[in-house]
Formats: C-alpha cells, sequence, structure tokens
C-alpha cells in the first residue's frame, strides 16, 4: 500500500511538461509500430510517381526539338527531329509492323531470360552452398558477368548456325552468371542464426534450403533477377544486330541494323526509342512490383 502511494507520489510531482514530454515519446511509440495502411491521394501519386518522369520526358524533347530549331544540328542525317522519329513510328503502326517487331524480340527475351532462370538458380544454390564448387566455379561464373555479351555472338553463330537457338545460347551466356550470382550474395548474407534456428527445427537439407535459404535470399535474388534480365536483353540485342538473317524475322535489334544499312536515322531513332521502351515496361511491369513485395514482406517499404 505504501509503495502504490509512493509511486502515485511521484507521478503527481511531475511537472506538466514532463508530463507532456511522456506522453509525446509514448505517441511517437505508438506509431512507428503502426503500419501506415491508409492509400495516397490520387494527386499525391500524379505529383510523386507520374509526374516527374512525364516532365523529365518533356524536357529532353524540348532540348532535341531545340537542337533541330535552332540549327544546332541540322543535318537531318546525323540527328532527326522528333516529329520524323514519330511518324516512322506511326507509318509502322498503320502498316501493322510496330507490334511485330516488339513481339519478335519481346517473345524470345522472356523465354531466353526463363531458361537462364531455369538453369541459374540451381547453379547459384551449388555455388552457394558447396564450397568445392564455389572455389572452381565462382571466379568463373564473376568473369563471364564481366564479359560483354557481345563477344558471344560470333561463336555462337558458328556453333549453331543463323537461327533462335543460337539467340537463346547467347541470352543464356549473359543472364545465367548474374541470376547466379545474385543468389550467391543473397545467401552470403543469411543471418547463421536463421539456419541454426532451422537445423533447430528440422529445417535441413532440401528443406532448410526451400524454408530457410531461398525465403532468407530473396532481396538479393531478386536483385539478381533485375540484372539477368537486363543481360537477357543486352545479349539479345547484340545478337539481332550482328546475326541478322531473313528468316529469324525482325526484331528490335534487327530494325536498329537496318536503319544503319539504309543510312535512316529515323528508324535508327525508332528503333533505340523502342529498345529503351520495352526494357523500361518489363522493369516496371514485373520486377518494380516484385522487389516492392519482397521489400514490403520483409517490413522494409511502408505499404501506402
Amino acid at each position: 500500500m505504501a509503495s502504490t502511494e509512493t509511486t502515485q507520489d511521484v507521478k503527481d510531482a511531475r511537472s506538466p511538461g514532463e508530463a507532456s514530454d511522456l506522453a509525446g515519446l509514448e505517441a511517437g511509440l505508438d506509431a512507428l509500430e503502426t503500419v501506415q495502411t491508409r492509400r495516397k491521394p490520387l494527386r499525391q501519386t500524379f505529383t510523386e510517381k507520374i509526374l516527374p518522369p512525364v516532365v523529365a520526358i518533356a524536357l529532353v524533347l524540348a532540348v532535341w526539338q531545340a537542337l533541330i530549331s535552332f540549327k544546332v544540328v541540322d543535318d537531318p542525317t546525323k540527328l532527326p527531329s522528333p516529329g520524323a522519329v514519330w511518324e516512322v513510328l506511326r507509318q509502322a503502326w498503320l502498316q501493322g509492323e510496330l507490334l511485330g517487331y516488339i513481339w519478335t524480340s519481346v517473345s524470345r527475351g522472356l523465354l531466353g531470360f526463363c531458361f537462364a532462370l531455369l538453369i541459374g538458380t540451381p547453379l547459384g544454390l551449388l555455388v552457394a552452398r558447396v564450397k568445392v564448387v564455389r572455389a572452381a566455379i565462382g571466379p568463373i561464373l564473376t568473369g563471364l558477368q564481366s564479359l560483354p555479351s557481345v563477344a558471344w555472338v560470333p561463336p555462337a553463330v558458328i556453333w549453331l548456325g543463323l537461327n533462335n537457338q543460337m539467340m537463346y545460347a547467347v541470352i543464356l551466356l549473359g543472364a545465367v552468371p548474374s541470376i547466379a550470382n545474385g543468389l550467391v550474395s543473397g545467401v552470403d548474407q543469411v543471418p547463421p542464426l536463421f539456419l541454426r534456428a532451422g537445423r533447430t527445427l528440422g529445417a535441413t537439407g532440401l528443406k532448410g534450403t526451400w524454408h530457410i535459404v531461398l525465403p532468407a535470399a530473396l532481396p538479393g535474388y531478386v536483385g539478381g533477377l533485375k540484372q539477368g534480365w537486363a543481360f537477357s536483353w543486352r545479349s539479345l540485342m547484340a545478337a539481332e544486330i550482328i546475326a541478322s538473317f531473313p528468316d529469324l524475322g525482325i526484331g528490335l535489334g534487327q530494325l536498329l541494323e537496318n536503319g544503319r544499312n539504309a543510312s535512316d536515322m529515323a528508324m535508327v531513332f525508332e528503333a533505340i526509342l523502342l529498345i529503351l521502351t520495352v526494357g523500361i515496361a518489363i522493369d516496371l511491369l514485373i520486377f518494380s512490383p516484385l522487389e516492392r513485395w519482397v521489400l514490403r514482406s520483409r517490413g522494409l517499404l511502408v505499404k501506402s
């Protein structure tokens, strides 16, 4: 009873300022523990996520047009106007060719990336978990990742000929090392405590890999997937530019090469813009949502 009265006396003895500070501290701690689930207003989303890239694109187009209008570059064979490039795009759309260019490259790129995923994932796990394999293959994977993918096009053509198999081989050689190294990096960052806890609960061998290692390594793995897609897309463009053949169809790389051969800079810029747009679209539609989901599931990104 005496202890209760003493505690109450201490509380009563606090100054109003101290009580206010303590109340503010408690409120702040409660706010940190509270997950914000309220969705952002549409206006705020537009201002933060949509408006900045639109403004950036508008500035690039304005500078581009200014170079033409003020005769800084007055040779259309070196730099076409935005209007000329738009006209080439419009004609390709009206003739029904534009989607064909895009689909030819995108279908090859995604299929090749899926093959690279099936090979790179078990390879990365093997390198990450077996010391002898890491000592033997790890430096090779790092060297392959730093090797320009265009270097694989000549030997792939000699080995496989001018066909789609050659394209997929170049994609695999470019993407598999990135995916495997990304997974190795993710596994290396798994806290040892997780592995010990998993073994204590009986998660060993394949169970431990599936339930402990892979989920814990997911952020690094997703980073490797993003880089693997970038290497897949770059490798495919290099293969389409160098190993052009009518029976392979006209992809975006072939379109770029056709523009160069015809000295048609409007077609060259058309191909460059399409290659850039597809790369950005794939990242926004597939890899950015996947990365946000992984970060949000670990409490590293607040849901808004």
